[in-house]
């Protein structure tokens, strides 16, 4: 299927692994211009599975917030325009109720929520000539709660709100806006969050306690499930969806996980 993306400027944070890796694939193998912005230096691994597309990485850390307006101008100016942008970029860091100050809080906030917010706010005179799209890669934290990440959780929470707003804001000006929420995707950060629950049996055991609640084949969703539902949601072939919250996850936030 021709997503109708050849071309078109891409700008994907944390594009170099795990989720944001499939989607700069997904998204290059449909002929798109991707940019990556990651703290983390793109693999072998990844320039591998890139080579023969068109992509550009530049090493950013995103909470130095201030550096992505002049990276965007600069993307624009060199390749003529933006045509979307994904945010994904963050991490769960677990910062619970009981021991985080108000200060880890706002840091917290600051690393998964406000470069959401700047990156989208420099590239809109771009996404506006474009009549573009805005993606936010969302958790299910936001809706179903973990017990022990309140940070990450509100700033999930505030991710759902702002694709909302966005997305009325922007209506008149031709310019999309969703939100594709995770639940369970085995990303490396995730592979090492189990591995802080002992040893290789310990992990496999936490492992199917997870599993054995998603509904559709006791199964993880994999990378390239979210990516391909993530370069549909930025393509024209998705033009009349705009203010939504997709879930790509198994059924697990919506249906009974005691089936």
């Amino acid at each position: 299927m021709d997503l109708k993306l050849k071309d078109k400027v891409i700008i994907v944070t944390g594009g170099g692994k795990g989720i944001g890796a499939g989607i700069s694939i997904a998204a290059a193998k449909e002929g798109a211009v991707v940019v990556i912005l990651s703290r983390s230096a793109i693999t072998d691994e990844f320039k591998e599975q890139m080579k023969g597309t068109k992509y550009e990485f530049i090493q950013v850390d995103l909470v130095d917030t201030d550096k992505i307006k002049p990276i965007v101008d600069e993307v624009a100016k060199r390749y003529g325009g933006i045509y979307a942008v994904v945010n994904n970029a963050g991490a769960n860091d677990n910062k619970d109720l009981e021991s985080t100050s108000w200060r880890e809080f706002e840091a917290s906030l600051h690393a998964n929520l406000t470069h959401y917010y700047e990156l989208a706010h420099a590239a809109l005179p771009y996404l506006k000539a474009s009549k573009g799209s805005i993606l936010n890669i969302g958790s299910k934290t936001a809706l179903t709660g973990q017990g022990k990440t309140s940070a990450y959780a509100a700033a999930k929470g505030a991710i759902l709100g702002l694709t909302r707003e966005w997305a009325v804001a922007l209506a008149g000006d031709g310019v999309r806006a969703n939100a594709l929420v995770v639940a369970e995707c085995f990303t490396p950060l995730y592979a090492n969050w189990i591995k802080t629950f002992g040893d290789e049996a310990a992990q496999k055991a936490r492992i199917s306690l997870i599993t054995d609640k998603i509904p559709l084949g006791k199964r993880m969703t994999s990378t390239e499930e979210i990516a391909n539902m993530s370069v549909f949601l930025i393509s024209e072939l998705s033009s009349h969806t705009t203010g939504q919250w997709i879930f790509v996850d198994g059924g697990y936030v919506h249906l009974d996980r005691a089936l």
